[in-house]
């Protein structure tokens, strides 16, 4: 039974999402910042936001919808250019945060605690706002399942895949909001912002001047 579940392509399929959402990106540095500037339940909330944009995409694709929605490239641009400013909105708050003052660590760590809806929606964004993510969720679903197969069967490759990334996510958030991990925080607070603050205005600068297809 598990043998015909856990067909070679299926296994390939995971594993190609697991290390799309393990490596370092947009959603796990935004997930990083939030344990290590906030509390546990906010790097949580922000992960569980970036999964239910995931699990939207991936619905998608298992519906068929995401094809259609491919050949509305108008559709596409719009969210490919909406994406590039929230994270070039991000690298702006990033720098902004760089500059302050150490003692305002504290005082962000009470607006990100006391903005629990407004997090789990930006970890949201920053899925529903990447034209890529439409594309990685065709490929799995399109490598993983052939032409004919079951609706149940291609579920299930969502439903695994969205379970990777829950793990992913939530360790990013659990790992990163330890006191180790704030305390090293504390210490290199002003180039980690920093460094968010590039890599954010970077992949801005990349998806907002790339080509639908690569973004």
């Amino acid at each position: 039974m598990l043998d015909s579940i856990l067909t070679a392509n299926v296994v390939v399929a995971f594993s190609i999402y697991f290390l799309g959402v393990a490596s370092p990106g947009p959603s796990n540095l935004a997930i990083m910042g939030v344990a290590m500037s906030g509390s546990r339940k906010s790097a949580l909330l922000m992960a569980l936001g970036v999964i239910s944009g995931s699990v939207f995409w991936g619905l998608l694709a298992a519906l068929g919808l995401s094809v259609v929605l491919a050949s509305f490239s108008g559709l596409l641009v719009a969210i490919k250019i909406s994406g590039g400013l929230y994270l070039l909105w991000l690298a702006i708050k990033s720098a902004r945060s760089a500059l302050t003052s150490q003692c305002a660590i504290q005082a962000s760590q009470k607006i990100v605690e006391s903005s629990h809806l407004k997090i789990f929606c930006s970890g949201a964004a920053i899925h529903l706002t990447n034209p890529k993510a439409v594309f990685v969720w065709m490929s799995i679903v399109s490598f993983a399942m052939p032409v004919n197969a079951p609706l149940s069967s291609v579920l299930l490759v969502v439903l695994g895949c969205c379970m990777i990334g829950i793990v992913v996510f939530c360790s990013y958030a659990l790992l990163f909001s330890t006191v180790l991990a704030r305390q090293v925080y504390a210490k290199l607070r002003r180039y980690f912002e920093s460094t968010l603050a590039i890599f954010f205005g970077f992949a801005s600068y990349k998806m907002l001047t790339s080509k639908i297809i690569d973004a």
